[in-house]
């Protein structure tokens, strides 16, 4: 899940990037005029012929003067528009990834890396009986970081024995390892997927 959500963060972000370097492009090569000082001709479709051009004209202004519908659809489509590009943000705060913790005990400048610290944690839950896989992820604050984990089951596994083993075994190691006051976690349990089988 977290793969696929870094996979979309990035083509988004990639695709905003391209939009808004062509949109810049178009606006500053009409605006410095350059077709004229370097001598080339821009296709006939290009939005932003010289430095006279705005985005709107007086035409295309007038157009739906007299059309009810027209400004207020303008306006929800931008506030939709903005309220997604807020969600998006408080997503990235929100799954902000600790890359240093840091540990408690007399030293307070000791850190450990959160990748390390995920993998470890990962490793000792993966080896809990009816486990077959995990990974961890650490979000927040360094100072105070938070676990999000998911587990997935084998066959036979008995989901609450394993939470059990999981909350004493793994996390409580790793906060007295780690000297952290808290260590809350979110545990998503899943179940390895087998293919049916034909019987008869």
């Amino acid at each position: 899940m977290n793969a696929v959500l870094r996979t979309v963060n990035r083509v988004l972000l990639g695709l905003a990037g391209l939009l808004l370097l062509a949109f810049g492009a178009a606006v500053l090569v009409g605006a410095l005029d350059l077709p004229r000082h370097w001598g080339f001709s821009l296709p006939s479709g290009w939005p932003f012929r010289g430095p006279d051009d705005v985005l709107l004209t007086a035409g295309d202004r007038r157009r739906w003067r007299d059309r009810g519908w027209w400004w207020p659809v303008v306006l929800a489509a931008l506030a939709v528009l903005a309220l997604l590009a807020v969600w998006w943000l408080v997503v990235q705060l929100r799954r902000r990834r600790v890359r240093d913790v840091v540990l408690g005990g007399d030293d307070p400048v000791v850190l450990v890396r959160g990748h390390a610290l995920e993998e470890a944690l990962a490793a000792e839950a993966g080896a809990l009986d009816g486990v077959e896989r995990a990974g961890v992820m650490l979000v927040g604050r360094r100072s105070a970081p938070r676990a999000r984990v998911v587990l997935v089951l084998g066959a036979g596994a008995v989901p609450e024995a394993v939470l059990r083993r999981f909350r004493v075994e793994v996390l409580g190691a790793a906060r007295t390892s780690a000297g952290l006051a808290r260590l809350p976690a979110e545990v998503r349990l899943r179940t390895v997927r087998h293919r049916a089988e034909r019987v008869g």
